[in-house]
């Protein structure tokens, strides 16, 4: 930006605060700078002064000076063909303002942290259409499952807020488990305590006194001779929840390279499971417009509905 930008406010970015835009605006400049920008009065809403926190209207003027470096030089990588017809195929619902994706196991929700691709920028190549893309939320890489992305700023604040308060919104999850599900367990009520590995370095969760309260409820489906089909419902939405929560009933998730034992892995792999069995199945919460409930369902892959079909029950 090697010279001054005037930027009209559209109606996706209407009641957002002057700091946060400039902040998605501006995302290689550090907040500080930002906020020295708007203090001095270089940041301009048409062409009077303006306060950090001061919300944009549709058609105001956003006068923004010259800045070095200012965005972000990004690689972007294109989605490849299989790639966009599988998101095309994956889509399970789709409105003026929002849409729900069953994105597949192995496919991160974003870049970063080494990739390039994830399904939002895929999205974002494959809609050009849509100016506005963004992940309401977020699952585990190799989680498989309904991810809702906002096609307005608007319902993106609206269903954060639902996920953040989870008063009227609900996640449901489908895994299957190693071992015998522990008789009349409905509910793991057990803090988590997220650390890292001292030698690798790598993300983990355990349960630990000095953790974050973490409720799961549970519901099992059906039981075979040596692993069990379960339904899970997290009440708190901490990371790795409902695999560590699986973990500390001695029933981890098969293909789970984190948290699985021994027995689990060996299970796996005689069944041909290479992937984490945990499918976020349902979402229900209240529609971003009306206000009205909304219930989103996605299916199994093909190949988990075989694995399960296959499986002998416990007799």
């Amino acid at each position: 930006m090697s010279k001054v930008q005037i930027v009209e406010i559209e109606e996706d970015r209407v009641d957002q605060r002057l700091d946060n835009f400039l902040t998605y605006i501006l995302n290689n400049v550090p907040k500080s700078r930002v906020y020295r920008l708007i203090r001095k009065g270089e940041v301009r809403i048409n062409g009077k002064r303006a306060k950090p926190d001061t919300r944009l209207n549709e058609g105001d003027l956003v006068r923004i000076p010259p800045i070095a470096d200012a965005v972000k030089a990004v690689a972007t990588v294109e989605p490849g063909q299989k790639l966009r017809q599988d998101l095309k195929a994956a889509v399970v619902y789709e409105d003026e303002v929002m849409l729900a994706v069953n994105k597949p196991s192995g496919l991160a929700v974003h870049g970063g942290s080494g990739l390039k691709l994830g399904l939002i920028e895929a999205l974002r190549a494959d809609r050009p259409e849509d100016k506005f893309l963004e992940l309401v939320h977020r699952i585990d890489r190799d989680t498989s499952g309904i991810v809702l992305i906002a096609k307005k700023r608007k319902s993106l604040v609206l269903m954060q807020d639902e996920f953040r308060i989870k008063k009227n919104m609900q996640k449901t999850y489908w895994a299957l488990v190693s071992g015998t599900w522990p008789a009349a367990t409905d509910m793991v009520d057990a803090p988590l305590l997220r650390h890292e590995e001292s030698q690798s370095g790598e993300r983990r969760v355990s349960v630990h006194k000095d953790g974050k309260p973490s409720l799961t409820r549970f519901r099992l489906l059906k039981q075979f001779a040596n692993c069990a089909w379960v339904e899970a419902q997290p009440v708190s939405g901490r990371t790795h929840q409902i695999r560590v929560h699986c973990q500390y009933l001695g029933c981890p998730i098969m293909g789970d390279d984190k948290y699985q034992d021994a027995q689990a892995q060996a299970l796996a792999r005689s069944l041909g499971l290479k992937r984490l069995f945990l499918h976020a199945v349902q979402i229900r919460l209240p529609h971003p417009t009306d206000r009205t409930e909304l219930t989103i369902n996605a299916e199994l892959d093909s190949r988990l509905q075989s694995l399960l079909t296959g499986l002998t029950p416990k007799e």
